[in-house]
C-alpha cells in the first residue's frame, strides 16, 4: 500500500512542476529589461520575485541576478554580488 502512494505522490509532484514551469515567464521579456546594479542603501520596489540566478561554484564575492516584478507591474533585473558556494570550511 505504501508504494502506490508514494508513486502517486511523485506524479502529482511531477504534474505540479511542469504546471508551474508553464507559468515562468519568457526570457525575451527578461531580457529587455535593463540591468541594475544593486549597492548598499539602494531603495527597492519588489513585489514579485519572478527567477534568481544560481551561485557560482567559487570562493569568493560571485554576481548573481534577480528578475523582479515592482508595484507597478514594471519587469527589473538586478545584479548583486553574493559569496560563492565553492569555499570550505576546513
Amino acid at each position: 500500500m505504501k508504494i502506490p502512494r508514494i508513486a502517486l505522490l511523485l506524479v502529482l509532484g511531477t504534474v505540479g512542476v511542469q504546471a508551474h514551469a508553464d507559468e515562468s515567464p519568457s526570457t525575451d521579456s527578461a531580457s529587455t529589461a535593463p540591468i541594475e546594479h544593486y549597492a548598499y542603501g539602494t531603495t527597492l520596489d519588489i513585489d514579485k520575485v519572478i527567477t534568481v540566478t544560481e551561485i557560482a561554484d567559487q570562493c569568493g564575492p560571485v554576481p548573481a541576478q534577480m528578475t523582479y516584478e515592482d508595484s507597478h507591474g514594471q519587469r527589473h533585473v538586478l545584479e548583486y554580488q553574493v559569496m560563492g558556494t565553492g569555499c570550505s570550511n576546513g
